[in-house]
């Protein structure tokens, strides 16, 4: 008799317990099959991170990454700037040539091979480009040509535009740079901007402006500049500038890479430099020139000599190596060789 009593109150205490924890787990939002949130939870992720199948999401994606990679590429030679063009990263600059040996310096240049050619308003020499170019048979749209407007341009910008459109005889200009700051550059600038939505300049940049200069004018504008052209060789190699200006998503290109007239030959000389090209059985002036090709910076040296400019054009087939690309970087002076 006392072992059915104590069965019965076994049964009573299960039973009381067990309604307890129903009672327990319906209060707290739970049924008893009810799965965990913690699966719950994962599940709904792994729904979610599924890749997107819009096409024309994915395609702006892309295309907004290709123009805002504006690192090299070495076996096109050429590097996407972020107006969606491609730029050759070599080329020849024509300051100080002029008339007929500008255009044999042009011709020769073109036949090495060369598709980038920097001139400008002050050249006086846009007439003799656009000649080399239209003589020389190649297809237009396969040579980039770079010109500058000059500050006493800046008054009247659209006239200087079309000025630039004639001497060179072309129907549109690759780039076109403001040639220094100046009185009225953020207004002309902005007639650049016009003349890239008409059509008649694919790209625009500046030319000599570096950080403080750069600061107070981008804010100013509405497209950021694709390029950005300074003075930059192995004793003015703006280490800080470089940088700043390629996190805007900007192309640098220097001027003056073999350290500009008067000091050259010092440059050429110079025994850290010759000691590297020695080691690679290379020249000087090519050594220098893969050095600014390494730090992402665009060449166009400059030169009448039809051996010196195929000379600058080889310079592709060897690569200096982290601890030259030091030995250079020690050579920094912060010795301008220009007023600009």
């Amino acid at each position: 008799m006392k072992r059915l009593f104590n069965l019965i109150l076994s049964s009573l205490l299960i039973i009381s317990l067990s309604a307890c924890c129903k009672m327990g787990m319906e209060q707290s939002g739970q049924s008893e099959n009810a799965e965990p949130p913690k699966q719950t939870t994962i599940f709904q992720m792994e729904e979610t991170t599924e890749p997107a199948t819009n096409p024309e999401t994915t395609q702006e994606q892309e295309a907004h990454v290709l123009t805002d990679d504006i690192s090299f590429n070495f076996e096109s030679k050429t590097v996407m700037l972020n107006s969606g063009y491609e730029m050759p990263i070599y080329g020849i600059g024509t300051y100080s040539l002029t008339g007929e040996i500008c255009v044999e310096s042009i011709t020769a240049a073109l036949n090495s091979g060369i598709r980038l050619i920097d001139t400008a308003y002050m050249y006086h020499n846009e007439e003799s480009v656009g000649e080399a170019i239209k003589n020389s048979g190649i297809p237009r749209e396969e040579i980039f040509v770079i010109t500058k407007l000059y500050p006493s341009q800046f008054s009247n910008p659209e006239e200087a535009i079309e000025d630039a459109l004639n001497k060179l005889d072309t129907p549109y200009i690759d780039m076109m740079l403001l040639h220094h700051p100046g009185t009225g550059d953020v207004e002309a600038y902005l007639a650049m901007e016009k003349a890239v939505a008409d059509g008649k300049i694919r790209s625009i940049g500046l030319s000599n402006w570096y950080i403080e200069e750069l600061e107070e004018f981008l804010p100013q504008v509405n497209i950021t500049p694709a390029l950005v052209q300074n003075e930059i060789h192995p004793y003015y190699q703006e280490n800080d500038v470089i940088p700043y200006i390629q996190s805007h998503g900007i192309v640098v290109q220097g001027w003056y890479p073999l350290g500009g007239r008067g000091h050259t030959t010092e440059l050429l000389g110079d025994k850290v430099i010759s000691e590297i090209a020695a080691a690679h059985g290379k020249s000087s002036v090519q050594v220098i020139l893969r050095w600014n090709l390494q730090k992402g910076v665009v060449v166009i040296p400059g030169s009448s000599n039809p051996d010196h400019i195929q000379e600058n054009t080889e310079l592709f087939d060897f690569e200096l190596t982290e601890d030259e690309m030091a030995q250079i970087g020690a050579l920094n002076r912060g010795e301008k060789h220009d007023w600009y």
